[in-house]
């Protein structure tokens, strides 16, 4: 049984960091495209770009983004019985679900396009971008339910493949289209008397574009997957005793019922960006900014900051959606001590990222946006320094979302969600109206709703599955090693900078001595051990290399 255990845990951590690995490598690759891209379109480029995206996404997320952690939930309960006629029915069904939502979604989007933009988020020029938008809501539908339902089986390899095709794809298309629109945009925009904003519109508009086309690329790909696996499916179907299926019927309102608690999860816990927003622009109108200041702050905080901020957080998602299957399994089998031991790695593997990253991202807040981005200004390193602590509260409460669904705890996610998103719009208005902190009240409420889901987060599995999380390992030795990681980093960096005058070495260069530094410090702490440090990828090198350095016995 011990071995069963721990041959489960490893799994799901090498499957976790398979999905973690995709989604890190496509971050990174929309973290360098964004580059050529934000100094094609600039500013006022990145606001649209940004503003698109926000309308695009909360669609999005109401139509299918719940599809693939519901999809992998019933795959995995259902494979875990031996009932693959049921895994073949509940494909179908979510794919009619998807059709049918992606359509109705997309739909409700080239009709309110013009409204939503112009007089909801008060800025009218995104609706070239926006528009260009509207068929990939049915394309991203279909290829989520696709990628849960691999997810389900308990292989990721798709769903990670998939991933970095489409950003690959998604990164060439954009920054070509941008160039092209972004020209083409000019021309109209001198005829019309306002050049300068019809090019970054249609320049915004020429990175949707690549969007689109980079979600067809991975769907494509799912597809013909899909193709090979299914013929192995049906034969394995033809061996299973006929009558084990439930009726499309049922299986239809099992969806439904698992999608609904997720998706009021995810809308509510992903609406306060567009919220945010909104209520950003609106109230900096009431003060009296105009919209070529509060866009620019805007498209700063949408283009760079939130594009470096979600590269760590990114790794939670993936870790979220891949610990759902394993969770659902354990737990439909009443193992309660195995649910128990998934919740526990996933929460060490997290923090062991989350801490260094934001440590990382507030010490060289200042030289990462001039390396990334070439912005030196004041106000794109503070927006970084000052949002930094978001990528623990958010990889932790993204995380704690997909525990609670893993556990069958649907509800307390939207119950949390809905009142940590109260609490964080009261005070990103009081931070504006009371303080003119304008963008960074925008950053700091994000980082108090965060927080406030961490915390009833954390009490509703502690209720629900019995588990009492660990401190010491999980979060003081990674917030000390961190700690120390970012006093040697800040002293490498400011060698480099202040005494050779080498801010981009010393930037590179601090880095990598700051990743050596952590990994030293978490040894030597004993944050980890060696069988711990053998269930991360490549970890019999990683415990080779330590046991040189004399960090491991």
């Amino acid at each position: 049984m011990g071995a069963k255990r721990k041959k489960s845990s490893t799994s799901f951590l090498m499957q976790g960091s398979v999905l973690a690995a995709a989604s890190l490598i496509s971050r990174i690759i929309g973290l360098v495209y964004r580059i050529p891209l934000h100094r094609i379109i600039g500013d006022t480029g990145d606001d649209y770009y940004s503003t698109a995206f926000e309308i695009y996404n909360i669609l999005l997320i109401i139509s299918s983004y719940s599809l693939p952690l519901a999809v992998s939930k019933l795959v995995s309960a259902n494979m875990t019985k031996g009932r693959r006629r049921n895994v073949y029915r509940i494909l179908k069904c979510a794919l009619l679900f998807a059709t049918v939502t992606g359509t109705a979604a997309a739909a409700i989007l080239f009709f309110g396009a013009e409204f939503i933009t112009d007089t909801i988020m008060k800025t009218p020029y995104s609706i070239f971008a926006v528009r260009v938008l509207v068929p990939v809501l049915l394309i991203v539908a279909v290829l989520g339910v696709i990628r849960g339902f691999f997810q389900g089986l308990g292989t990721m390899m798709p769903s990670a493949f998939s991933q970095v095709l489409e950003q690959i794809v998604n990164a060439i298309v954009s920054v070509w289209a941008a160039y092209v629109l972004f020209s083409y945009g000019g021309k109209i925009g001198a005829v019309l008397g306002n050049k300068e904003n019809y090019a970054a519109a249609y320049g915004a508009s020429g990175g949707t574009l690549g969007t689109g086309i980079g979600a067809l690329a991975g769907l494509l790909f799912v597809l013909f997957v899909l193709c090979v696996y299914l013929s192995v499916l049906k034969r394995q179907m033809k061996r299973e005793r006929p009558g084990t299926e439930d009726s499309y019927t049922y299986i239809f309102r099992t969806l439904v019922i698992t999608i609904v608690p997720v998706l009021l999860s995810t809308t509510i816990y992903n609406c306060n960006n567009i919220l945010d927003q909104a209520l950003y622009k609106n109230i900096a109108i009431f003060q009296g900014y105009a919209a070529e200041q509060y866009g620019t702050w805007n498209g700063i905080y949408g283009m760079k900051y939130r594009t470096l901020i979600n590269v760590p957080i990114s790794i939670a998602s993936a870790l979220a959606a891949s610990s759902v299957p394993a969770l659902t399994a354990a737990y439909a089998a009443g193992n309660i001590r195995k649910a128990k031991a998934e919740i526990y790695m996933a929460n060490r593997f997290i923090m062991l990222i989350a801490f260094p990253c934001a440590v990382g991202m507030c010490v060289l807040a200042a030289p990462i946006m001039q390396l990334v981005f070439s912005d030196s200004t004041d106000t794109a390193a503070l927006m970084l320094r000052v949002g930094a602590v978001s990528i623990i509260f958010s990889s932790l409460s993204t995380l704690s979302n997909g525990l609670l669904q893993g556990i069958n705890r649907m509800k307390e996610p939207v119950k949390n969600a809905a009142i940590a998103l109260v609490l964080h719009l009261i005070v990103l208005a009081a931070l504006m109206l009371l303080l003119n902190l304008n963008i960074y009240a925008v950053i700091i409420a994000n980082a108090v709703f965060g927080l406030i889901m961490c915390i009833l987060n954390a009490r509703s599995i502690r209720k629900y599955s019995g588990y009492r999380q660990e401190v010491k390992k999980t979060f003081l030795i990674p917030a000390i090693s961190s700690a120390i990681m970012g006093a040697v980093v800040f002293g490498v960096f400011w060698l480099f900078d202040t005494l050779l005058a080498l801010q981009t070495v010393g930037t590179i260069a601090a880095i990598a001595v700051g990743v050596l530094v952590y990994f030293i410090t978490l040894l030597l702490f004993k944050g980890l051990n060696e069988q711990e440090l053998l269930k991360f990828p490549k970890g019999r090198a990683l415990a080779n290399i330590a046991k040189k350095m004399h960090l491991l016995k």
